[in-house]
């Protein structure tokens, strides 16, 4: 790290060091240590609803009614609106470790708070503040997550992460047949458990957490760039010692200048004046994926009691199972997010949930439906579209500055939520109330377009993020002003190039020679084979150029950044087998690291290899160096491109 103390500019590798990290129990204690919150969440929720019957009942040892577990409901969401917005700005301010370690403590006392509720007003009070601390959550626990694993790996992990919820949904569903049972616990007794487990398993949680070290990513912009090299170091420290393998080089470097304070009135106004796109489309996928979830999930109790008689007794069952579907979307989806890309799944589950809903609402009002076929079907369309809503918080985690990334999503969920579990649950409530399975299809149908507004958002307004450093996706606004602080010296990028050592100069000209001249020939291999071109599909489809990951737009960065990881790579295969000679292609795998470079990486740079006579396939399948001469105009296309 460099540093030019006259302007507070430097200059790290730390976001690219924690990028090109392979998966390791580092990550996995991320994991277990952010992402566990969400199956907390689900936890407590379900079990609240489940256990708000028997608070209105006499003998339950507090005097509320169905009406005021309704307003507790509404209390509770707009707490965590409220705590959103508040918390999201002090995460960016204070950073994610302090506030999620500060929100999960407010979460823990408030809902042990909530086991010794007496009357409604007590009541509405604790459940306000254990919305904020779950609030508080979602903007410190995403955002520190998105930082702190791996571009290649972040969409599966944030989507996984986040549809965890529906593991707790599932377990409390079956946690309050048992508060629930008289014969094991008094009626006063089993509900106000149901909330001071929530605070059990909190405790549990912070314990692990407090492991988690600060987002290196926060620490080096506001002026704690030493802090952020040690915990790196530590980081690549303990992956080494699990893996055994020396890490790859670090990709490019990002120059920012410090603040320790950015005003908030910049960072509101960057989604607005600099993102307007992506503001709409973070709006769009919170509103739709708000309103089908909350309509839907409220109300669908009441929906197999009053239309297809199902007993009180067996719903926790039916929500068992629903839960599981839930989960199991984004688990398997996921890996998707990061290998297809991004638009292509986020527009995918959009429109393939509002498909399967309008499927559902033509055969709910055709009345055609039994129990198991409306099971199946609303189970499919959360399956589908719980992958999207978890895409929703990844997203708007990536689209928008470093600086601004815990108040973006605190925003936009806010949003979202204040429009969508609104209108979805009041709108939906007065359709069942009505009794006619017309009306309430009619009101799948609005959830379905809701969601396909969404799919719409994305196939215009979408980012390719998928594999990318953040930095990349969105240009830090101090790494911006800090590009702005050299243009006020002369030929910045000259000066600092005329210090670098005469090797160094001639290996960066001979990589740029490299990816020019490997993008050309793809170019020239699309034309000749008639192949159809589509732009923005893959890291070959623009024309690289040197210089333009720093220089050039969003895209243009994207492209050339994808161009010098694919250059890395085939390096990579290429010193390996000059030092081994022959080798069966697992070996070699194995000794690059290839499994950990992303679902079909090792794959491509191999091909590539053999195309440029970097390695050649032998008869019995494995693979040795060649003479490094390079490929010839007269060269024939390699065998692999005829398949």
């Amino acid at each position: 790290m460099t540093r030019t103390a006259e302007f507070g500019v430097i200059t790290t590798k730390v976001p690219a060091r924690l990028d090109r990290l392979p998966w390791s129990r580092f990550h996995r204690r991320i994991i277990i240590g952010l992402g566990a919150v969400w199956i907390l969440d689900g936890l407590e929720v379900t079990i609240v609803g489940a256990v708000a019957a028997r608070m209105t009942e006499p003998g339950s040892g507090i005097n509320v009614t169905s009406a005021d577990i309704g307003t507790a409901a509404a209390v509770y969401v707009a707490g965590a609106c409220a705590g959103a917005l508040l918390f999201g700005r002090l995460t960016d301010r204070y950073g994610r470790k302090k506030l999620f370690m500060i929100t999960l403590g407010i979460y823990i006392l408030a809902t042990v708070a909530t086991a010794f509720a007496h009357d409604a007003w007590y009541l509405y009070l604790a459940r306000f503040i254990t919305g904020m601390g779950i609030g508080g959550e979602y903007a410190a626990i995403n955002s520190a997550i998105d930082e702190l694993i791996p571009a290649r790996n972040r969409g599966q992990v944030d989507l996984a992460i986040n549809g965890s919820y529906w593991v707790g949904a599932a377990l409390g569903s079956l946690v309050a047949v048992l508060l629930l049972n008289e014969s094991l616990l008094a009626a006063g007794l089993g509900w106000r458990l149901a909330f001071g487990l929530g605070g059990v398993l909190g405790l549990g949680i912070m314990l692990v957490r407090r492991h988690v070290p600060e987002s290196p990513r926060w620490l080096f912009i506001h002026g704690h760039e030493d802090e952020a090299e040690r915990i790196v170091d530590r980081i690549e420290a303990e992956v080494h010692e699990e893996t055994g393998r020396e890490l790859p080089e670090p990709g490019e470097a990002v120059t920012v200048r410090q603040r320790d304070v950015i005003p908030f009135t910049e960072i509101a106004g960057v989604a607005l004046r600099r993102y307007p796109r992506r503001a709409v489309l973070g709006l769009a996928l919170f509103v739709g994926q708000a309103f089908l979830y909350n309509a839907i999930v409220f109300d669908l109790g009441t929906i197999l009691n009053g239309f297809f008689d199902i007993g009180s007794g067996s719903i926790p069952y039916f929500l068992v199972l629903f839960a599981i579907a839930n989960f199991l979307g984004p688990l398997l989806l996921g890996r998707l997010f990061d290998t297809l890309g991004r638009k292509p799944m986020i527009a995918g589950t959009y429109f393939g949930s509002a498909v399967v809903a309008a499927v559902l609402a033509a055969l709910l009002i055709n009345g055609s439906l039994t129990t198991w076929s409306f099971f199946l079907l609303v189970s499919l369309t959360f399956f589908v579209a719980s992958a999207g809503a978890s895409s929703a918080y990844l997203t708007v985690s990536e689209v928008f500055p470093m600086e601004t990334r815990a108040l973006s999503i605190s925003l936009f969920f806010a949003i979202g939520t204040a429009v969508g579990a609104i209108t979805g649950p009041l709108l939906f409530g007065h359709l069942i109330h009505t009794g006619d399975a017309n009306l309430v299809g009619i009101g799948f149908l609005v959830g379905a377009a809701a969601m396909a507004l969404g799919g719409v958002a994305e196939v215009f307004f979408g980012v390719r993020a998928e594999q990318q450093s953040l930095e990349n996706i969105a240009r830090p606004l101090t790494a911006e002003e800090a590009e702005a602080d050299w243009r006020n010296e002369p030929a910045p990028q000259d000066a600092r190039d005329r210090l670098r050592p005469e090797h160094v100069r001639q290996a960066a000209h001979e990589r740029e020679q490299r990816i020019t001249d490997r993008t050309a020939r793809r170019r020239e291999r699309e034309r000749t084979r008639a192949r159809r071109y589509r732009p923005g599909t893959g890291p070959g489809s623009r024309m690289y150029s040197p210089g333009m990951a720093g220089t050039a737009g969003t895209a243009s960065r994207t492209s050339a950044m994808a161009e010098q990881r694919l250059d890395d790579e085939i390096e990579q295969i290429t010193h390996a087998l000059e030092e081994t000679g022959p080798t069966s292609r697992d070996q070699l795998e194995q000794a690059v690291g290839g499994r950990s470079w992303g679902t079909g990486r090792f794959r491509r740079a191999l091909r590539e290899s053999e195309r440029e006579f970097r390695a050649r396939s032998l008869a019995n399948g494995s693979y040795a160096p060649t003479d490094g001469c390079g490929r010839s105009d007269s060269t024939p296309d390699d065998p692999h491109d005829q398949r």
